[in-house]
C-alpha cells in the first residue's frame, strides 16, 4: 500500500530543501517522488513504469539518479530485499520490521516490538546494533503459509 508524500503532494518544505541545496523540483524529480510515495514499496523498474505513465521519455537512469538525490535528502528510503533491486519508499516517523513473502512477493510491516528479543540478544551477545528499518524478515504470509 502506498503512502502520501511528505507535505502532500510535494509541499513547499520539500521545494525549500532542494532549492537550498541547488537543486530544482524539475517535473521528472516531482513524478518520481509522486510514484514512490503512492506504490509503497518499490523498485526503480516499478517507479519508471509508473512515471511513464506521464511521462513517457524518462528513462531508467534518469529514475537512478533522482532515487539517489532524494535519498541524499532524506525524502526516500530504500531497503534491501534479498538479492533484488533495493526497494524505495516513502520514510515515516513509524519505525517498523518488513516481511517478505517469498512465495508472493508481498511485504508487510510489523512493529518493531515484534523481534525486541532477536535485537536485544544481538546487541547482548555479539555486541552488535540492528538497524530495524532496514531489517527484513523472509518467510511465508498467511495466505501461502496456507495454500
Amino acid at each position: 500500500m502506498g503512502r502520501s508524500v511528505p507535505g502532500g503532494a510535494l509541499g513547499a518544505e520539500w521545494q525549500a530543501q532542494l532549492r537550498a541545496r541547488g537543486y530544482r523540483l524539475t517535473p521528472q524529480r516531482q513524478l518520481v517522488l509522486e510514484a514512490v510515495g503512492e506504490l509503497g514499496h518499490a523498485t526503480p523498474e516499478e517507479i519508471v513504469t509508473a512515471v511513464r505513465r506521464t511521462a513517457s521519455g524518462i528513462n531508467i537512469s534518469t529514475v537512478y539518479r533522482t532515487l539517489e538525490l532524494l535519498e541524499e535528502l532524506g525524502l526516500v528510503d530504500h531497503t534491501h530485499f534479498g538479492h533484488g533491486a533495493p526497494m524505495y519508499s516513502v520514510p515515516t516517523d513509524d519505525k517498523h520490521v518488513h516481511l517478505v513473502c517469498r512465495d508472493c512477493g508481498g511485504i508487510e510491516e510489523a512493529p518493531p516490538s515484534v523481534v525486541d528479543p532477536v535485537v536485544r540478544e544481538l546487541a547482548a551477545t555479539l555486541g552488535f546494533t540492528v538497524d530495524v528499518g532496514h531489517f527484513a524478515v523472509f518467510g511465508l504470509c498467511r495466505a501461502c503459509g496456507q495454500s
